[in-house]
């Protein structure tokens, strides 16, 4: 009789071996909850150890909405920024042109004034050329020609003379040294020009001197 345990004698033959199934055989699925069979801590562990994905993609939408809200907050402050310097050019442009306008409007008045003050001096030898001329004084002689220089001389330098028989009396304009009635007239009318009125540009320089008809009341 052979003895098994003897190592000498080889290995035991007669040690039973699993068989082999036919590859049909079902196995039960483990209970929820359960780990499956032949699982390890290792595979679990390596499981448990993998990125986070959902955690990652969390962060970087963070980030980016940061970033997105960061650059729409920048635009805003930079449209907001622009429209408050174009409403202060707009601004200093329309001071800039207001101011433009009065120097001109005050430097046009004061070379009124300057010139003005120069014609005064000039409007006596002018009442004496209309009287002259009125007499009949002047005709075709030199002083004609002398007074037609002086006329066309102030004349350029803006002087407008005014004031003629058969206007409508005006106060502001006239300077009324008599007054006598008419049945001719409806209005205040004047008759007859003393002295000249006279204009410089817009400036009134001088008041008419004028005889005044006026209506005779019923």
């Amino acid at each position: 009789m052979t003895d098994k345990s003897n190592p000498e004698n080889g290995p035991d033959e007669s040690v039973d071996t699993p068989s082999t199934g036919s590859g049909n055989e079902s196995f039960p699925e483990p209970a929820e909850g359960q780990p499956v069979e032949g699982a390890t801590e290792d595979m679990n562990f390596v499981e448990a150890e993998g990125p986070d994905v959902e955690t990652s993609l969390s962060d970087a939408d963070l980030s980016f909405l940061e970033d997105a809200s960061t650059a729409s907050s920048s635009t805003a402050s930079d449209e907001v920024l622009a429209a408050e310097r174009l409403a202060d050019l707009q601004r200093v442009t329309a001071e800039y042109a207001n101011y433009r306008k009065r120097t001109e409007a005050n430097r046009e008045i004061e070379r009124e004034r300057t010139v003005g003050e120069v014609v005064k001096v000039l409007l006596p030898v002018l009442d004496d050329l209309d009287r002259a001329e009125k007499h009949g004084d002047l005709g075709d002689g030199p002083f004609a020609s002398i007074a037609q220089k002086l006329r066309g001389g102030t004349e350029r330098m803006g002087l407008k003379p005014f004031g003629a028989a058969g206007d409508a009396f005006d106060p502001q304009l006239h300077e009324a040294i008599f007054q006598q009635p008419s049945a001719e007239v409806e209005v205040e009318t004047v008759a007859d020009v003393v002295e000249t009125g006279y204009y410089l540009g817009s400036t009134l320089l001088r008041a008419a001197k004028v005889v005044v008809s006026a209506p005779v009341s019923a």
